[in-house]
């Protein structure tokens, strides 16, 4: 099936250490894989595997001490900083834990601020790419709303269209539930699965193991190498998963 597919994402032997003093820390030793667009894959470990480290090469925040990452084609360490700013912004959408939104400030306007750097695109389209991400991801009635009028799950709402506003060819996850309960977990979920089937390419990086249950594939790394990488053919559906939790009460 993927012989058809375009690598989005191919990571060839990349290795990156760090200086802790006198000692070099080898956090990721050798990791090599390609993600194919249209995937839903997560990326999983517990603490000191090279999540972080490898979270930062994909979302090119970094690059390798050896080996090559390229994104969408593209060989990053080849690229000046500058230039990494403009793939990232361009190629990547990101998710945060914490959401990452400017506070006191609108739905909308958190959304459009990736094309703010995009001079291709003036005031007025910015803002309605930016509705038109709101509605996609179910807050069309919460445009102006500002983040602390807004729950948690609803400004991971925003985050994930502000993500998605310049069509990127990677939806880069960060513990994207982190920070929510059960419930609102979910419905999050359900919105990731939603993207999925509409063909868009999601890395969702976790420490979570449930969530490898509602992707397409999970790759897990252990002490800075690859230890397993596997396709998920019984992907759960988080629709149901949600419709089957509790009625939720008023607390």
């Amino acid at each position: 099936m993927n012989k058809e597919k375009k690598v989005v994402i191919r990571l060839d032997n990349v290795k990156r250490d760090f200086r802790v003093g006198d000692e070099t820390v080898h956090a990721l030793r050798g990791v090599s894989f390609d993600i194919y667009e249209g995937e839903f894959v997560t990326i999983m470990g517990k603490s000191g595997s090279g999540k972080s480290t490898l979270l930062n090469q994909l979302g090119c925040l970094d690059t390798p001490t050896s080996g090559e990452y390229y994104l969408d084609g593209v060989p990053v360490s080849e690229m000046s900083k500058s230039q990494r700013a403009v793939l990232r912004n361009r190629k990547i959408g990101f998710i945060f834990q914490n959401y990452n939104l400017l506070p006191k400030t609108t739905s909308v306007e958190n959304v459009e601020l990736p094309l703010m750097y995009n001079s291709a695109v003036d005031a007025r389209q910015r803002t309605q790419r930016a509705i038109k991400a709101l509605e996609a991801v179910g807050l069309g009635n919460r445009l102006y709303h500002r983040s602390n009028q807004m729950s948690g799950g609803q400004m991971q709402r925003v985050a994930i269209a502000r993500a998605l506003v310049n069509d990127p060819a990677v939806i880069l996850a960060d513990e994207a539930t982190g920070n929510l309960d059960t419930r609102t977990s979910f419905e999050i979920l359900v919105l990731f699965q939603k993207l999925h089937a509409e063909g868009r390419t999601i890395i969702f990086v976790t420490h979570n193991p449930d969530i490898a249950n509602y992707s397409s594939r999970n790759i897990m790394l252990r002490d800075g190498r690859v230890i397993s990488d596997e396709r998920n053919d019984n992907i759960l559906s988080a629709a149901e998963g949600l419709a089957a939790l509790p009625a939720s009460t008023d607390e």
